[in-house]
């Protein structure tokens, strides 16, 4: 079969990362495959790459994914980036792919979802009102109010520590810029943010955030984006308490929200019990792999 990769760029870069394209085509100029490669640009990020390939069922076992991975990792040490990370479903032909190529599991992602038909909306009501000494819960739509704005996004450090196994789970540095930069990315594609967080009542600083991402239009399935509690508020149910609420309220404001998507890293034992709690039921599991270059 007569193949040709051509190297495409993609035309806007991130403020965080810019990304390289690759598509495969045959003698006719039917598109059989496509690689994607993400570069991070953020300090601390920059040996890292990140690996979307996808080749048509049919073209399988034909070359045409090695010819992409060769044209990506080529570009990755190119570069001067040290690993490239990919993920796929366990089990499936990517994981094997990228399995017999040298890339090895660093990460399991168990991927989990709530029907919200199902819900039992009394008992989370019931737990999103229950008292926690010292906190209150707050909510909002779009981006952080201004008073919020300087801890919230301090508050983006919970989640620095949270387990990811042999992940190479670099640390992002958040501040405001890059917090309310987020939430006008979220709104630009036509989605709706919402946020709820647990202040500390001593001081007025968020203490742990939980985020959910729904459609515009309010139908199919919303995903939870991040949930997380600062080192020195942990131990008090914020996570628990904060993910009831929101739940509560996607239902309240979305009636028509079929259910919630989430996923948790398989060695985050304790938000993995939170989600079972609140009556996730698992769908299916992920391997993240790295090829270190």
């Amino acid at each position: 079969m007569s193949l040709r990769i051509t190297p495409l760029t993609d035309p806007v870069d991130g403020p965080h990362s810019r990304r390289l394209a690759w598509l495969a085509s045959d003698a006719g100029s039917l598109p059989l495959g496509t690689a994607f490669l993400r570069l991070f640009t953020d300090p601390g990020q920059r040996h890292l790459a990140e690996l979307t390939l996808c080749v048509h069922p049919a073209e399988r076992r034909r070359r045409v994914g090695s010819r992409l991975l060769d044209a990506a990792v080529a570009t990755a040490r190119d570069d001067a980036r040290r690993r490239v990370v990919a993920q796929a479903e366990a089990g499936s032909p990517g994981d094997r792919f990228l399995a017999a190529r040298g890339f090895r599991r660093v990460l399991t992602l168990r991927f989990s979802r709530l029907a919200l038909a199902g819900a039992d909306l009394t008992a989370l009501a019931g737990i999103a009102a229950r008292p926690h000494p010292g906190y209150r819960l707050v909510s909002w739509q779009g981006t952080v109010p201004d008073d919020l704005a300087p801890t919230f996004a301090a508050a983006r450090r919970a989640m620095d520590d949270m387990p990811m196994d042999e992940a190479d789970h670099t640390t992002v540095t958040w501040d405001v810029d890059r917090v309310r930069a987020a939430a006008a990315a979220v709104a630009q594609r036509g989605d709706l943010l919402h946020t709820v967080v647990a202040v500390d009542t001593g001081d007025g600083s968020v203490a742990g955030f939980t985020e959910i991402v729904v459609p515009g239009d309010g139908t199919g399935d919303g995903q939870h984006y991040g949930t997380g509690v600062l080192p020195e508020h942990r131990g008090h149910g914020l996570g628990r308490w904060m993910k009831a609420e929101s739940i509560r309220q996607a239902r309240g404001r979305h009636p028509r929200l079929g259910g919630l998507l989430t996923d948790t890293a398989e060695g985050n034992t304790h938000m993995r019990r939170i989600n079972d709690a609140l009556g996730y039921t698992p769908t299916h599991t992920t391997h993240q792999r790295q090829l270190d270059l």
